[in-house]
């Protein structure tokens, strides 16, 4: 029988193994190391003084490799961290044989959601250094990502304030039987675990309620207030919708989480965020259709941001309906000079009021017909007994400019990359990193989740320059 290699369990070494001897120097987790010690935590809103007293806690730039490193392996969850450090030979030498425990990773994490932001702002910055972000063309986009909390425990009003009454009931009871024990003097006691509970409870539905109230929602989550029912590809569902900007590198230069279904809000607060997180936008900002907004096409220019469009889907030609119809909104003339319109049978519609329109602020400016209860096409032209109404964006000369830019040829080829510079990135963290729920509560904590996600796709960007020699992170 030929020789065969085995463990040998009574094996004893005379030295004990060098930690660097671990992993090799190529391993993920030298770079994460090198990352974060270049870091100037403590500027970016960690805390990193320690205690006098008492067992000293782990230090901030431990807990945050433990996170990145955990995020690029696809461990994303406090308790499987804990045990990954003690088995993953990464993790194993990345935080030294030290085991940070679920609930330090947990209050890290959730002390540190602006810290975290600032970690993603500080990878697309080096990634700009190292000239892996050529800001000629970005693109924006939103996708719809699922909430922690399902939709079954979506409530109404009139039964959170049910809810809410028999919680303050509950309390009562319990507030009645602690003023009864101090009576007896009995001992020392503590609040029940029951109380505690209720009261938690209580804040949760409050909160509920409040967002109910400012937000016009008919039902929420109590313990995910700010979640929204939005329509995903196959169905609708509670969640969150994350936004980003990408370059063709799939380098992500903004990212942020809003819970509004519609993205015609979105497009200037994410440029701004790219000038804040590099320092200048892009030559040309790609973005579908669902982007399409008057008030942002007006602030974009005003703000000299370079956008193209897709023509949204009210502005598509495959409907024969304007051609059928002879008095489509598209055959009547705005007549900037006069501030009026003029309809196809030549009568003029003036200026009525201008009309600020949705949560996007869409000024729109209101002429209507002075001459429908006499002219003989008032039936065929609209139904609308007060006559015919025109509504033209404050912003019509930007919409007519981008109108016009989107059919220059150039700019026409141009859009058509938007989908292969965006669309990977989503598919990448869907289906490669494998997050399609959110695994935390609530708007703010949600942002924090998703500025690691988007921090893991620069980190595994940067870590194949780092390996090729082409990045050199020095330590602070």
């Amino acid at each position: 029988m030929g020789r065969q290699i085995r463990a040998d369990y009574d094996q004893i070494m005379l030295f004990p193994p060098s930690v660097e001897d671990w992993i090799g120097p190529e391993h993920p987790a030298r770079f994460v190391r090198a990352f974060v010690d270049s870091l100037d935590l403590e500027a970016m809103g960690f805390e990193i003084s320690g205690s006098e007293v008492g067992r000293p806690g782990y230090a901030a730039d431990l807990l945050l490799k433990v996170w990145l490193y955990g995020y690029l392996s696809r461990i994303r969850s406090t308790r499987r961290l804990e045990q990954a450090c003690r088995e993953h030979m990464g993790l194993i030498w990345l935080t030294g044989m030290k085991v940070p425990d679920h609930n330090s990773l947990w209050r890290f994490c959730d002390s540190h959601k602006k810290g975290l932001g600032e970690v993603f702002k500080k990878s697309v910055q080096v990634a700009a250094s190292c000239e892996l972000v050529g800001m000629v063309v970005n693109a924006v986009d939103g996708t719809k990502i699922r909430a922690a909390s399902s939709g079954g425990g979506v409530v109404g009003a009139k039964v959170l304030e049910k809810t809410l009454e028999r919680v303050d009931r509950s309390i009562a009871e319990f507030m009645t039987e602690v003023e009864r024990r101090e009576d007896e003097e009995i001992g020392e006691y503590t609040l029940p675990e029951g109380m505690c509970d209720a009261l938690r409870l209580k804040q949760e539905i409050q909160r509920a309620l409040e967002e109910v109230k400012e937000s016009g929602q008919q039902r929420v989550h109590p313990r995910e207030p700010e979640a929204r029912f939005m329509r995903n590809r196959r169905s609708i569902d509670l969640s969150y919708n994350a936004q980003a900007v990408a370059d063709p590198s799939g380098i992500i230069v903004a990212a942020d989480v809003v819970n509004e279904a519609s993205d015609n809000g979105q497009l200037v607060p994410m440029l701004d965020q790219v000038k804040e997180n590099v320092g200048t936008v892009a030559q040309e900002n790609l973005a579908d259709g669902v982007f399409f907004s008057s008030s942002q096409i007006g602030l974009a220019e005003e703000r000299k941001y370079e956008v193209l469009i897709s023509a949204p889907s009210s502005e598509s030609p495959a409907s024969p309906y304007p051609k059928a119809n002879p008095y489509h909104t598209g055959r009547f003339i705005y007549d900037e000079d006069r501030d009026c319109c003029i309809c196809p049978q030549g009568q003029e519609l003036p200026y009525w009021r201008t009309r600020v329109r949705n949560r996007n602020k869409n000024a729109v400016r209101i002429y209507r017909c002075h001459v429908y209860g006499r002219c003989p096409h008032r039936r065929e032209c609209s139904k609308n007994k007060q006559g015919r109404k025109i509504e033209i964006s404050v912003h019509h000369k930007a919409l007519e400019r981008q109108r016009a830019k989107r059919e220059d040829p150039e700019k026409k080829r141009l859009l058509a990359r938007r989908k292969a510079i965006i669309e990977p990135v989503f598919a990448w963290i869907k289906r490669q990193l494998g997050f399609e729920r959110w695994t935390v509560f609530g708007l703010e904590r949600v942002k924090a989740q998703w500025m690691l996600i988007c921090s893991t796709i620069n980190l595994s960007k940067l870590y194949r320059k780092w390996l090729n020699g082409g990045l050199k992170l020095a330590s602070v």
